[in-house]
C-alpha cells in the first residue's frame, strides 16, 4: 500500500465510520496519546519497566499504527499530501546528513 493509498483509506473509513475528522486540535491530543502507549509498551519491553497486568497483551505493531492512522487523519483534514511531503524530507536529510552519521563518533561502536 502507498502512503498515498493510505491517506484514501483512512479517509474513506471516516466518511463511512467516524461522521467526520475530530478537530486538529483533538487530533494532536489524540496523536499525543497513541505515542504515550508506543512509549509504555517500548519501556517495558525494552526498557527497564516491568509489564503489569493491564500491560499485558500490548502489541507495538497495533500502537504504531495508532500512531500512523492519526497522523493520516491530521494530513487528510489539513490538506497535506504526505507521499510528497515524505520525498521532500527525505531529501532534506540526505543533504543535510550526507556525511553527518558516517562521521558521528558516538555511532561507530
Amino acid at each position: 500500500m502507498t502512503i498515498k493509498e493510505a491517506q484514501q483509506l483512512v479517509d474513506n473509513w471516516i466518511r463511512q465510520h467516524g461522521v467526520r475528522y475530530f478537530n486538529e486540535l483533538t487530533n494532536l491530543a489524540i496523536l499525543t496519546e497513541e505515542v504515550g502507549e508506543v512509549a509504555r509498551v517500548i519501556a517495558r519491553k525494552y526498557g527497564e519497566q516491568s509489564f503489569k497486568k493491564s500491560d499485558e497483551g500490548a502489541d507495538l505493531g497495533i500502537e504504531l499504527a495508532d500512531v500512523l492512522f492519526v497522523l493520516i487523519c491530521l494530513a487528510n483534514q489539513t490538506g497535506i499530501d504526505l507521499s510528497q511531503e515524505f520525498e521532500k524530507n527525505l531529501e532534506k536529510k540526505s543533504i543535510r546528513d550526507h556525511d553527518r552519521h558516517h562521521n558521528n563518533e558516538k555511532l561507530k561502536s
